[in-house]
């Protein structure tokens, strides 16, 4: 089952709204036997698409690899293969590429990543590996015809010193030959659609995805700086504490913010919703079937 998949490029040139959903590659056995578990329920609903993430560092390049490579063949889904340029010379990076060709993947997000052990250490560049995520993109494009994306920040990249320079930055990404890019998750809808305001305002329309997740427990939130970069906005904070004592109360809450918000978020004119999944699809897919028609329609297999 190695034909080629479609691009995200084409995907999102039809106009059709977009649905998918985002895995990582798990470090037990155990979490394998999940992962590919969540996989199969997700392939039930036919998404536009699936990314597999890297994970800090590179540390999991071989895992992703081989998971990217296992979707490729065995499903019916079009995988995404994050990419790091962490600890990887130019060769690594191009035979990393060849790798993913050789099997059909053709799409790929570009990540110039963070520093292993520390996200916020001193970013070192490989010797003989890229300096930026925009070099990045123009390797993977002269590899071959790729569709390649890129990370939006609706705060602002961690190292950006601020708004304008994280706007110019991101702009000069996307114009060293990106296809797309897919958001760090947020909780508000207001926040991406300031990112994709200030883009436009520099002359860039590439399609933004936003990238959320749905609230299930209350460490989400003490996490939230972590996993998106901002504290989580405290007025929200307040609803979900208030049900700290109930578990599922919680989950619901955070099933039911995630639906109205990828519904703002769709009637805002954003081009589809990336779902993050944490390996666990059930939250998600009910977010899903929530959306209705929109998200439901099935796509053909490919």
């Amino acid at each position: 089952m190695t034909s080629a998949r479609p691009t995200i490029r084409e995907l999102l040139a039809s106009g059709e709204k977009t649905f998918s959903f985002e895995f990582f590659p798990p470090k037990t056995e155990q979490g394998l036997l999940n992962l590919w578990r969540a996989i199969r329920e997700v392939e039930a609903l036919h998404p536009s698409f699936v990314s597999v993430t890297y994970g800090a560092g590179g540390g999991t390049r071989d895992t992703t690899v081989d998971i990217v490579e296992r979707i490729a063949t065995d499903t019916t889904l079009t995988p995404v293969a994050h990419f790091t340029a962490v600890n990887h010379s130019m060769a690594e990076l191009r035979n990393l590429v060849g790798r993913f060709a050789s099997v059909g993947v053709n799409n790929i997000l570009a990540l110039r990543g963070d520093p292993p052990g520390d996200p916020n250490g001193e970013w070192i560049k490989h010797p003989e590996g890229v300096e930026y995520a925009g070099e990045l993109v123009k390797m993977i494009r002269a590899c071959g015809d790729f569709s390649v994306g890129v990370a939006a920040f609706p705060y602002k990249h961690p190292r950006s010193p601020d708004i304008a320079t994280d706007t110019r930055r991101f702009v000069e990404k996307c114009r060293a030959g990106a296809d797309y890019a897919i958001t760090q998750m947020f909780f508000r809808a207001e926040d991406y659609f300031r990112l994709r305001d200030r883009v436009a305002a520099e002359g860039c329309d590439i399609p933004i995805l936003p990238g959320i997740m749905p609230v299930t427990q209350l460490s989400t939130i003490t996490r939230s700086a972590q996993l998106s970069g901002a504290p989580f906005p405290a007025d929200l904070a307040e609803r979900f504490h208030a049900l700290g004592d109930d578990p599922e109360a919680v989950r619901n809450l955070g099933v039911e913010h995630c639906a109205l918000l990828s519904q703002e978020l769709l009637e805002g004119g954003a081009p589809g919703i990336h779902f993050i999944t944490m390996n666990r699809s059930t939250a998600t897919r009910e977010v899903f079937g929530l959306l209705g028609a929109a998200a439901a329609r099935p796509r053909a297999a490919v």
